[in-house]
């Protein structure tokens, strides 16, 4: 009789497995430059420091959840920064034309999820290219904004609305909770639900997806939809947070969340990547831009690094294909 810990990986494979793993090695960089920033500035693992780069993380971490999932089925979008600002607006002047917080909400989450609609219809069903579809979105819907806001942003919101973004539980600010109970939630569907590990297959060969009867067409709308109705959700914290809504935020908020998730192991081609690598990822240039202004470096080097952390990551991923097309 064959005994059966033969055919289990052994130890050393396991911790191997371990370390290859994008989200663990994000970990590691995170943990070291913790370290390092704890030397060189005393205020960086403060308490007040950390809920700063968090509450900051909220915005970008809660899109990453609906982008990662959505670069994994083989797509991407360029308009999560215009929707996140319609969302806002759509709410502030709901809420000062005297519509309660929660209906306010509805309607705004309401206009994000159209803006992801029309956006899986162009792309899933008229076949039209991503980049193309979200863009033209993307610049569309600024142009609705200035219309129905006259340019102008959106102030006096009650407080009804506004604590959601300024209140507290056990002394951490509501978006936190929100974001990271996001987060775990994308986390655990993405890993064990039958209906989005879909997009993984879809990424990595749709022709195979829909000969093996995947709605493809299906998928990719949901996926367009989610990625709107978390910038949707991002655009309520952040107005809630400032107490107005302006018809500028946002702008370019979909390379940050596209870099944080090729950082955490999303590919551009479709087929990789996780909810929790794009979460780590934003966490690591959350750190990072909080170290640079711990440092004193001027905050128009901050723009420059992103360019270079989405180039970079973008190589990576360039790479990491041609290796794995080699040895196929």
């Amino acid at each position: 009789m064959r005994n059966s810990s033969t055919n289990r990986p052994s130890l050393k494979n396991r911790l191997l497995n371990l370390v290859a793993q994008r989200e663990f090695a994000l970990v590691l960089v995170l943990l070291v430059a913790g370290a390092i920033m704890s030397i060189v500035s005393p205020f960086f693992l403060s308490v007040a420091n950390l809920e700063a780069i968090l509450i900051a993380l909220s915005m970008e971490g809660t899109i990453a959840i609906g982008m990662s999932i959505l670069l994994i089925s083989g797509g991407f979008d360029l308009s999560v920064g215009s929707t996140l600002a319609l969302t806002g607006v759509v709410t502030g002047l709901a809420l000062n034309a005297g519509v309660p917080a929660v209906p306010a909400m509805i309607l705004g989450l309401l206009a994000a999820l159209m803006v992801g609609l029309a956006n899986g219809l162009l792309v899933a069903r008229m076949g039209i290219n991503p980049f193309i579809t979200t863009l033209g979105m993307a610049m569309g819907v600024r142009g609705l904004l200035l219309v129905i806001a006259h340019g102008r942003a959106v102030l006096n919101l009650p407080s009804s609305f506004t604590v959601i973004g300024q209140g507290r539980m056990f002394g951490i600010q509501y978006p936190i909770y929100v974001m990271l109970g996001l987060v775990t939630i994308g986390e655990i569907l993405v890993r064990n639900s039958r209906f989005f590990r879909q997009s993984y297959y879809i990424g990595g060969n749709e022709r195979a997806a829909r000969l093996s009867g995947i709605n493809v067409d299906l998928v990719k709308i949901f996926n367009y939809c989610l990625v709107a109705v978390l910038a949707g959700v991002a655009g309520l914290l952040i107005t809630a947070r400032f107490g107005s809504s302006s018809v500028t935020i946002g702008g370019g908020e979909e390379l940050r969340v596209i870099t944080a998730a090729i950082i955490g192991g999303s590919s551009l081609g479709g087929g990789e990547g996780s909810v929790l690598g794009a979460f780590l990822g934003a966490l690591f240039m959350g750190f990072l831009a909080n170290a640079l202004n711990l440092l004193g470096v001027d905050v128009y080097w901050q723009n420059l690094v992103t360019g270079a952390l989405l180039i970079l990551a973008v190589v990576v991923d360039v790479l990491n294909e041609r290796r794995k097309t080699r040895q196929q």
